[in-house]
């Protein structure tokens, strides 16, 4: 790294310390010198700052925390830029998901009209953050784990920079399950893997370059519940967990419903616990309660990318970037989900071919939802965002799309100034 520092853009996030501990492990070869945690909430910044400098100080002080409400501070000169933000906390997520429930329609964070709207509320944000870099850090890369990631990434190329790479935990999760599924290492194991993030599909499996396909499905099956296991099957495949929304879709609605806290709900009060203690004067390491938060590995693929970018290493990661025709079937300017070559010039996606016949339309329509969301993100384009929901496979119908519209763009208006001014 040029100056060693790396700016958090949402550093107040009950993930930094997953963050901070990969970080204080690999300082030396990253170069790190100067860590800047920026948020807007400054109660939790002070919360969750202060344990990261606890833990780096008992990591032997391998560099400085910064802690500021200054975003352009924050950015200016730095070499990576992680984003982790989410435009009206938890309060919002729950209202993506209680809202397309009413229509029988799932309200998940980053699938379906519950993603949508998040997208709406994280677009502007992104591209002003987007912005500020390219002002201030000319140089420095974007790394976006901000969801519905894909979305958001594609927005950023088109709009503002290309220097940005979106990541996501659930390829290496399902690659290091792999590993101890066949008893070697992560690295030992190789896939194609192809598809939109939240979207993607393992289509082979290779360990020491031996392709163990079938081994691989036969032993995701013993894990599978029945209705996964029965796509597999069909597919031929191993899916990504989030593809039960679309095979199962009618029971996953059921279970919401019957559900007495959406997720969302159930992350704000797992939260409070985690900031409770990460409170602790005496805590200086990253709690064992951090795992029920979710993304595991968070750190692990962020430091990877990073680490290849800076050493201009060519490692293979997967990574949400633009398409530049790895998978035919889509257009070459929008963002997928797919292993890629990264250096110091950035990331240069594998050739996956042809999407199988069996997913190619359900990738295809979610990638027409997508762009249209970009575009109404990012321009207030109401035709545009009325257009997605109505080309999302799990909304189908114009009529409830328009009321969905309706109801999400009123509940969340005062963080879509691209919609009604301000």
């Amino acid at each position: 790294m040029a100056s060693g520092k790396i700016a958090v853009i949402g550093g107040g996030s009950t993930y930094t310390p997953e963050l901070a501990e990969g970080l204080i492990a690999r300082a030396g070869a990253l170069g790190l010198r100067e860590l800047w945690l920026m948020d807007i909430n400054p109660r939790r910044l002070e919360i969750v700052g202060g344990l990261v400098q606890r833990m780096v100080r008992a990591g032997g002080d391998p560099f400085q925390v910064t802690m500021t409400g200054d975003r352009a501070a924050a950015i200016e000169g730095a070499d990576f830029v992680i984003v982790q933000i989410r435009v009206g906390g938890n309060a919002a997520r729950a209202v993506d998901e209680r809202i397309p429930l009413e229509f029988d329609i799932i309200g998940q964070e980053t699938t379906g009209p519950g993603g949508f709207a998040k997208a709406l509320r994280t677009i502007p944000v992104m591209l002003d953050i987007a912005r500020e870099v390219t002002a201030l850090a000319p140089q420095a890369w974007v790394i976006n784990f901000t969801n519905p990631s894909g979305i958001i990434t594609e927005a950023v190329h088109h709009y503002r920079t290309r220097r940005v790479i979106g990541l996501c935990n659930g390829p290496i999760g399902l690659q290091r399950g792999l590993a101890r599924r066949f008893g070697v290492k992560t690295e030992e194991v190789r896939m194609e893997y192809l598809g939109l993030n939240h979207l993607s599909f393992a289509r082979r499996v290779f360990v020491n370059e031996k392709d163990v396909t079938q081994d691989a499905i036969a032993r995701s099956l013993e894990r599978a519940d029945p209705a996964e296991a029965e796509y597999i099957q069909a597919i031929g495949m191993i899916p990504s967990g989030y593809l039960r929304y679309y095979y199962a879709r009618e029971q996953v609605v059921r279970k919401a419903k019957e559900a007495p806290r959406t997720r969302g709900e159930e992350v704000e009060e797992i939260e409070r616990e985690l900031l409770r203690e990460y409170e602790n004067p005496a805590l200086a390491k990253k709690p064992e309660r951090l795992s029920l938060r979710g993304g595991a590995h968070y750190s692990d693929v962020a430091l990877a990318v990073i680490e290849s970018l800076r050493s201009d290493g060519g490692q293979e990661h997967i990574v949400n970037v633009l398409n530049q025709g790895a998978i035919e079937d889509l257009p070459d300017d929008v963002a997928v989900e797919v292993p890629a070559s990264i250096g110091a010039a950035g990331p240069v996606p594998r050739a996956m071919g042809k999407l199988p016949l069996c997913i190619r339309g359900l990738v295809q329509a979610v990638k027409s939802y997508e762009q249209l969301t970009v575009r109404a993100g990012a321009e207030g384009d109401r035709t545009a965002a009325l257009q997605a929901l109505i080309a999302h496979p799990l909304v189908g119908s114009v009529r409830i799309a328009a009321q969905l519209l309706d109801r999400l763009l009123e509940a969340h208006r005062q963080y879509l100034p691209q919609f009604f001014g301000g």
